[in-house]
């Protein structure tokens, strides 16, 4: 199983961020996260959709706490003052991830977190394309069956097969929704 660190910018959109927590369910990975990741994405979330209230968000912080009990980080503070990154604002992010031991961090901004900073520590940075797109190409099945679980969850309003693909093609993930659409009749 892979520890990886969900960056806050793969946590935003529900849809990216189910598809992560589906993956997880199957055991490919063990997520991990913080209270200032889920406060990082909450905020941005909230600042970007009015329409959504911070109870439901927190709500749905606490499933994600409790659906995957060793996920939330703690005791990484003191490793955020001993770390440089471009944006001093993603220390925490680096933090949890080395608290955690992960191998990865996912998120969109690479740029934030150098492989010259992260290769001390073991880790890498990488998009959430090239990271679900190496999962399918050790554990193909595995993969499916998480993204048809997370498919047939949606229930309002329920998903066709396509519209779910274009969804998390607006998600860029090129290279796993062409995968995907190879296998559409397994999802």
């Amino acid at each position: 199983m892979i520890d990886v660190v969900y960056d806050a910018c793969v946590l935003y959109s529900a849809a990216l961020r189910d598809c992560l927590l589906h993956i997880a369910k199957v055991k490919l990975v063990r997520p991990h996260w913080s209270n200032d990741i889920h406060e990082e994405w909450m905020r941005s979330l909230l600042y970007n959709r009015p329409d959504l209230s911070r109870e439901s968000l927190e709500r749905t912080c606490r499933r994600m706490n409790a659906k995957f009990k060793k996920s939330l980080a703690k005791g990484y503070e003191p490793l955020i003052p001993t770390l440089h990154l471009p944006d001093p604002n993603d220390r925490h992010v680096l933090a949890v991830a080395i608290h955690t031991q992960a191998e990865y961090i996912v998120t969109f901004n690479l740029n934030d977190f150098p492989n010259s900073v992260l290769k001390q520590y073991g880790i890498e940075a990488v998009s959430p394309d090239e990271f679900i797109f190496h999962l399918i190409q050790e554990s193909p099945y595995f993969i499916l069956r998480a993204v048809k679980n997370h498919r047939l969850s949606l229930t309002r309003p329920p998903k066709t097969t396509k519209e779910y693909l274009a969804t998390l093609e607006r998600q860029r993930l090129p290279k796993t929704v062409a995968f995907l659409r190879e296998h559409e009749n397994e999802i």
